[in-house]
C-alpha cells in the first residue's frame, strides 16, 4: 500500500488524463460529439483534448466558467458569476475530431444522439453512492437542464468529472429538498444522472490500482487536498506513485 496526497488543482489535471482516455470519450472524440461544459475541472480536461486535437489553438482555461466560488474578498461576483464575462469561450464542443470554437451546449444538444458525450461538472458529491448534484441559479436550470434533455431523451452518455474536495456528507436527496424548497435563498441543488468520475477513477483506469479516500486537508496551500491510500500489484502501485508524482506540481487554479 502506498499514500499520497493530491490538492484539488492537482486532482483536476489527473481527472484530466484520464478523462481523456476514457472509452467512451475515446469513442465519441473523432466519431461524434463530446461537449465539455464550461467549468473549472473541465477546463483541464478541455485542456488536455485540445492538446490532441488542435494543437495549434490557444485555450483560456482560466475563464472556462459561467458561474464559480471564489473566498470572501475576492473578485467580484453576482450570482455566482464575475462582473466581467468577457472572457468566457463558450464550452468546448468537438464534432468528428473538429473543435467546434465558439459553441455552446445549447447551439448543439438538438442534434446530439446515442453515443455522444456530455461532461458536465459538480458541486455536491456523495462518494459513497457515486452521486453528484449541481448548484444551478439560472431560472431555466442552466447546462444541466439542456443536458438532461437528451440525456434521458436519447441515451446520451453524461459523466460528471468531480473533484473529492466536492464531498458532501448526509443524505443527498435531503440536501436537494431543502435547498429546493420555497422560500430559501441563493442557488438551489439539482441531482445529476451520470456517471460520477472522481480521482478514484481516474487512478483506477490509468494504472489498474485501486485508491481509497482515508484522510483529508492542510495547510499552506494544501487546503483542500485529500489522502489517498493506493492498493494494487506492485506494478499497479509504482504506477499510481509515477503518475501522482506526475501532476504534484500543478499550480493552484487563479483568475
Amino acid at each position: 500500500m502506498k499514500q499520497f496526497i493530491i490538492t484539488p488543482a492537482a486532482g483536476k489535471r489527473l481527472i484530466a488524463k484520464a478523462m481523456v482516455k476514457h472509452p467512451a470519450v475515446v469513442g465519441a472524440r473523432t466519431k461524434g460529439t463530446i461537449v465539455i461544459i464550461a467549468g473549472t475541472t473541465n477546463g483541464y480536461i478541455a485542456e488536455e483534448m485540445l492538446a490532441k486535437i488542435d494543437k495549434k489553438s490557444s485555450f483560456p482555461r482560466h475563464r472556462f466558467f459561467r458561474g464559480i466560488v471564489l473566498p470572501p474578498g475576492g473578485p467580484k461576483t453576482k450570482g455566482g458569476r464575475l462582473a466581467n464575462q468577457s472572457g468566457f469561450p463558450g464550452d468546448v464542443v468537438i464534432q468528428n475530431g473538429v473543435w467546434q470554437k465558439g459553441k455552446t451546449i445549447f447551439d448543439v444538444v438538438d442534434n446530439l444522439k446515442e453515443g455522444d458525450v456530455i461532461l458536465k461538472g459538480a458541486n455536491a458529491l456523495d462518494v459513497e453512492n457515486k452521486r453528484a448534484a449541481i448548484l444551478i441559479a439560472d431560472s431555466k436550470s442552466g447546462t444541466i437542464g439542456a443536458a438532461l434533455r437528451v440525456v434521458v431523451g436519447r441515451r446520451v452518455r453524461l459523466i460528471i468529472p468531480v473533484g473529492l474536495e466536492k464531498r458532501v456528507s448526509g443524505n443527498l436527496d435531503e440536501m436537494v429538498a431543502l435547498m429546493n424548497a420555497p422560500g430559501g435563498e441563493g442557488p438551489r441543488l439539482m441531482p445529476a444522472p451520470g456517471e460520477v468520475f472522481t480521482e478514484l477513477d481516474a487512478i483506477a483506469l490509468l494504472t489498474g490500482a485501486k485508491a481509497r479516500l482515508v484522510s483529508a486537508g492542510g495547510v499552506c496551500g494544501a487546503e483542500g487536498s485529500v489522502w489517498l491510500a493506493v492498493t494494487g500489484k506492485s506494478s499497479q502501485e509504482n504506477a499510481a506513485e509515477k503518475l501522482i508524482k506526475s501532476v504534484a506540481p500543478e499550480p493552484a487554479f487563479c483568475l
